[in-house]
C-alpha cells in the first residue's frame, strides 16, 4: 500500500515508519520542514518526504493524491492551554478536507481514552479531533490509548525522573488516580495490524495493558525494577498549579506539558473492553514488562524517538526553521575560535557526543549553574539531555539547545538556543582542513540583550576556550 504518515517526526511517527517499510509498504512522510527528517530516509527507495503544514491548507497540495491509507498522528500540547484545542481542530479539518480529494480509503487516528464523564481540556480536544476527522468519503479507524510506556515517552521519562531523583515524595492526591498503561510496542502493533482491515472501518477501540493501576503503583513498581527503595506520601493540598510546578522542577518536562498532564491525571483513564485484542491477535504486556523493555533499549542506546526531541519540549514559540540555519552576520556579538586538531575523526566524534550525560567537556559546574538559572526563570534548563549518547540528528533536543543542522559529511553542527534569553543565540562547530572551528553568535534584543552579553563575557572566555581545546586534543 501507499501510506501517508503525518506527525512523521514525532514520537509515534518515527517508530511506525520503519515498521511500515519492513512490511513492504511505500510511505509518504508529511513534515513541516524536510531538515527534520532522518538522513537515512534519503536512501529508502520506498519513502518519500513532502513538506506540508496542516495549519496552511495551500501547502497540502504537496501530498500526492494516489495514497491508499493515512495515519493521523498530529498532536499539539506545546501551544498555550487556551489555544491548542483550536489549533488541533483546525489541523484536523484541513487534513480531512484535503484527504477527501485523494484516493484514501482508511484513516487511522491515535487518540486518548475518553470514557470519564469529566474530561480535561487535553482529552476533550482529542475527542473533538476524532469527531472532526469523521467522513463520508473515507473510513476512520480510531485507537484510544492511555499512558504509553516506552523508552523516550513523556510519561516514562517523567516517572523515571521522579523515581531516580526523589527517595521520599510528597506528592499530589492525583497519584491515587487509576489508569491502564500500555507498552509502546503494543500501541504500534495495533496501529500496523489495523491497517487495511475493512472490519475496523468506522470503528473506535480502546487499547490498554492488562492491569488497572494508580500512578502511585506505577512509581513504586518502577522503583522496584530499578532496585530503589522509595516512599510516597500523598497530600490533598496541592492545587493543579502547584502540582504542575512540582513536575516542572523535579522532572524534564516543560511547564506547559506538566500543566496539561496534571489536568489529565486527575481523571481515571480506564478502557472499555472489546474483541480488538483477539481480532488482531495482540496480547498486551504488563507494565513491568514494558518498563524492562524500555530499559533494554536505553542500555543498548537504541532509543528510536523521544518526546524531548519534539517541539512539545520547547519553550520557543517560534518554529525553528530553515531561516535560522543562516546564522546572522550583522548586528550580533560573536565569539569565534579555531584550533589545529590532532585527529579530525576523533574531534568530530567528540562534537557529535557533546552535551547530555557526556557534558560540555569544560567548566561543567558553570554549565550546570546556567541550566539551574534558566530553570528558575521558567526555561528548560539542562534537563532534556540528549536521546542518543553517540549520535545526533537535525531536529533533536540537546540540553537547552535545538539541533538545526547535524551533517557529518560537511562535518558541521549548528545549535540554536532554547533557553530564556534577551535575544537569539547560535553555537556552531565545524571541522575542516585539519582545524576545528567554534562560533558562538548572539543577536541581542534591546538594551537588556547587550547587558546580558557583556555580563557573561568573562565566563564565555573561560568555557569556550576550554571546550575548543578539549575538542582539538581529542
Amino acid at each position: 500500500m501507499r501510506i501517508l504518515v503525518t506527525g512523521a517526526t514525532g514520537y509515534i511517527g518515527k517508530r511506525i515508519i520503519p515498521l511500515l517499510l519492513d512490511q513492504g509498504h511505500t510511505v509518504v512522510c508529511a513534515v513541516r520542514g524536510k531538515l527534520r527528517t532522518e538522513k537515512a530516509y534519503s536512501d529508502e527507495e520506498n519513502l518519500h518526504v513532502v513538506e506540508a503544514d496542516f495549519l496552511k491548507p495551500d501547502t497540502l497540495q504537496n501530498i500526492p493524491k494516489d495514497i491508499d491509507a493515512a495515519y493521523y498522528l498530529i498532536h499539539s500540547m506545546s501551544n498555550s492551554v487556551d489555544k491548542f484545542h483550536k489549533l488541533e481542530e483546525e489541523c484536523a479539518l484541513n487534513f480531512k478536507n484535503y484527504i477527501e480529494t485523494t484516493n484514501v480509503k482508511q484513516v487511522i487516528y491515535l487518540s486518548g481514552i475518553t470514557n470519564d464523564t469529566k474530561l480535561s481540556k487535553h482529552l476533550l480536544s482529542r475527542k473533538n479531533v476524532e469527531d472532526t476527522l469523521k467522513s463520508n468519503v473515507y473510513a476512520l479507524t480510531v485507537f484510544k490509548a492511555g499512558i504509553i510506556v516506552g523508552s523516550g515517552s513523556a510519561s516514562f521519562e517523567i516517572i523515571r525522573d521522579l523515581v531516580e531523583k526523589l527517595p521520599v515524595m510528597i506528592a499530589p492526591k492525583w497519584l491515587n488516580t487509576k489508569t491502564q498503561p500500555i507498552g509502546i510496542r503494543d500501541v504500534l502493533a495495533f496501529l500496523t495490524k489495523g491497517l487495511g482491515k475493512e472490519e475496523l472501518y468506522n470503528t473506535s477501540h480502546d487499547i490498554f495493558g492488562p492491569e488497572i493501576m494508580t500512578y502511585k503503583q506505577m512509581l513504586l513498581q518502577f522503583a522496584d525494577i530499578r532496585k530503589l527503595k522509595r516512599h510516597i506520601i500523598t497530600v490533598p493540598v496541592m492545587t493543579p498549579k502547584l502540582s504542575s510546578y512540582w513536575l516542572y522542577f523535579v522532572t524534564s518536562t516543560s511547564y506547559k506539558l506538566a500543566s496539561s498532564l496534571v489536568n489529565s491525571m486527575g481523571i481515571e483513564i480506564i478502557g472499555e473492553k472489546s474483541n480488538i485484542n483477539q481480532f488482531l491477535d495482540i496480547k498486551p504486556i504488563t507494565y513491568k514488562e514494558a518498563v524492562k523493555v524500555a530499559f533494554a533499549k536505553i542500555e543498548g542506546n537504541e532509543i528510536v524517538s523521544s518526546w524531548k526531541d519534539a517541539f512539545i519540549s520547547s519553550r520557543n514559540k517560534k518554529r525553528v526553521s530553515t531561516k535560522y540555519l543562516k546564522v546572522p552576520k550583522f548586528g550580533c556579538f560573536k565569539d569565534i575560535k579555531e584550533r589545529q586538531v590532532k585527529d579530525e575523526n576523533r574531534t568530530l566524534e567528540k562534537i557529535w557526543a557533546i552535551g547530555g550525560e557526556n557534558g560540555w567537556y569544560y567548566g561543567t559546574t558553570l554549565w550546570k549553574i546556567r541550566g539551574y538559572l534558566d530553570k528558575l526563570v521558567g526555561g528548560i534548563g539542562l534537563r532534556r539531555g540528549r536521546t542518543n549518547q553517540t549520535d545526533i540528528k537535525t531536529g533533536d533536543a540537546l540540553d537547552f539547545w535545538r539541533v538545526l543542522l547535524a551533517d557529518k559529511e560537511q562535518k558541521r553542527l549548528i545549535l540554536f538556543a532554547e533557553m530564556k534569553l534577551p535575544g537569539e543565540a547560535w553555537l556552531e562547530f565545524q571541522v575542516a582542513k585539519g582545524k576545528v572551528y567554534q562560533r558562538a553568535t548572539f543577536r541581542p534584543r534591546g538594551l537588556w540583550g547587550r547587558l546580558y552579553w557583556y555580563s557573561v563575557l568573562p565566563f564565555h572566555g573561560f568555557i569556550f576556550n576550554g571546550m575548543i581545546n578539549k575538542l582539538a586534543n581529542a
